[in-house]
């Protein structure tokens, strides 16, 4: 027998989760499914509980900044406790089921299982058909994007799930991947005295950043014991009894006892049924317009858009796909101050277009740099210093297109940079702020002063 209801919810992840419990204050009969767990990969297996192993490691590495005022029984810790806190308090405040009763005591409805289109305006789920009067909402995500390395498949690697779920830390590590969920890991688990070693097939460490950045990061891991491999693809994988082993296009070989795959994500779109409303069901992201719309009567957010695989960009969609479901005005999405954070230390955040990006799009570029250790705060800061803002101008029109802020506070800084880009606010303007004293946003002022006049 078919229901009927005003919209299906197909995912109940952070941006699903929102768009279902919205529309369904909104008085709509909404449905939700999830064959996993609501709220989706953040909660359970990458922001939240990431940060917090972050937040652990960190307070390690500050407390050996300080010679002689903590002694080494300060500045060790057992990754056991803070693993099962992690745990724990993941269990206690993101429970699946708190999610499912939060949405059900609204008025929804929640169906545990697969889910697919049927034809327009119709779902399958759990040997159930629902018939949409409203609207269908994709927002399946994203999975971990395994690269062809010989011989990958037949071996027991971790993805980021299998990483935060770890009771203890592997006496060793390698990691496939130097992006940010590569790099994030990588360094809490050395600050808990794993020995790790990054493996990244381009030539520099976070590619989709500045190249100073990269650098950056590079040297602190460098610094802190990590081996940096970069310009090194990795040709073959084996497994043998407590040891894992890359080949490298050098010929080199690495080994260790764990290895952790972080090359990236991909949408999730299989099996989803969209053939059956029109569109490619091999499409590598499904295509949206500015109000989120995928075809008539349906619409998808979060990563299966490629817009942003971000826990903040499916929560901005999110808001716009609720608004258009609802038949009410509004922007379309506006991509062009995207904000990016890698959680390292130093923060490496940037927003907009990086300076390659500019100029590939045909903009006459001016930029700036200003480097944090030579700013008030960072002399003030000293052991733990490391950091940079990069500023890329739009000389023509004299606006910021983007920017970046790495240091300790990097993604809190990258705020008012955000702003700037958004608003297009004339960097002539920016010159005459009031930049507070001794702050480390203070250095984006110093970076103005890098960029010149023409």
């Amino acid at each position: 027998m078919v229901q009927d209801t005003d919209v299906v919810v197909i995912g109940m992840g952070v941006g699903g989760e929102h768009v279902a419990e919205r529309l369904a204050e909104a008085g709509l009969d909404v449905v939700g499914v999830e064959a996993e767990l609501v709220g989706g990969e953040c909660p359970y297996w990458a922001c939240i509980p990431s940060k917090m192993m972050i937040r652990a490691g960190n307070l390690l590495a500050e407390a050996r900044r300080v010679p002689g005022m903590a002694g080494q029984a300060e500045t060790t810790a057992d990754f056991t406790p803070v693993a099962a806190r992690i745990r724990a308090e993941a269990t206690d405040d993101w429970s699946d089921q708190v999610a499912v009763d939060r949405f059900t005591g609204k008025g929804g409805r929640f169906v545990r299982g697969h889910a697919r289109l049927a034809g327009p305006g119709r779902v399958e789920a759990d040997g159930q058909v629902f018939a949409a009067r409203r609207a269908v909402v994709l927002a399946t995500g994203s999975r971990p994007q395994i690269p062809p390395v010989p011989g990958l498949d037949n071996v027991p690697y971790w993805t980021n799930r299998q990483a935060i779920a770890a009771k203890e830390p592997p006496a060793s590590l390698l990691v496939l991947g130097g992006g940010p969920i590569g790099l994030e890991l990588a360094q809490a688990f050395a600050r808990f005295g794993t020995v790790v070693t990054v493996v990244e097939a381009m030539d520099r460490l976070l590619p989709a950043d500045e190249p100073e950045a990269g650098t950056l990061i590079a040297d602190v891991l460098r610094a802190e014991g990590i081996t940096v491999r970069t310009g090194a693809r990795a040709t073959g994988a084996h497994h043998r009894g407590d040891t894992f082993q890359l080949t490298l296009d050098s010929g080199e070989e690495v080994t260790g006892h764990q290895l952790l795959v972080a090359t990236g994500r991909r949408p999730h779109l299989a099996g989803l049924g969209l053939e059956t409303i029109g569109l490619d069901p091999d499409a590598r992201t499904l295509p949206v317009d500015g109000q989120l719309r995928a075809a008539p009567g349906v619409w998808g957010v979060g990563d299966l858009t490629g817009l942003g695989m971000f826990t903040h960009v499916a929560m901005y969609q999110a808001e716009i796909a609720v608004r258009a479901v609802l038949g009410e005005p509004g922007p379309d999405a506006d991509y062009r101050a995207l904000p990016r954070v890698t959680f390292t230390d130093p923060e490496v955040a940037s927003v907009g277009l990086t300076e390659q990006a500019a100029r590939e799009q045909g903009l006459r570029v001016r930029t700036g740099i200003a480097r944090l250790p030579s700013s008030a705060r960072g002399w003030i800061h000293k052991a733990g210093n490391e950091g940079l803002i990069k500023l890329v101008e739009d000389a023509e029109r004299g606006v910021l297109v983007g920017a970046t802020s790495a240091g300790p506070a990097g993604g809190e800084v990258l705020y008012g940079l955000a702003v700037a880009v958004q608003a297009q606010v004339p960097v002539e303007q920016l010159r005459h702020m009031i930049y507070a004293y001794p702050t480390f946003h203070r250095a984006v002022e110093n970076a103005l002063t890098a960029l010149g006049h023409d």
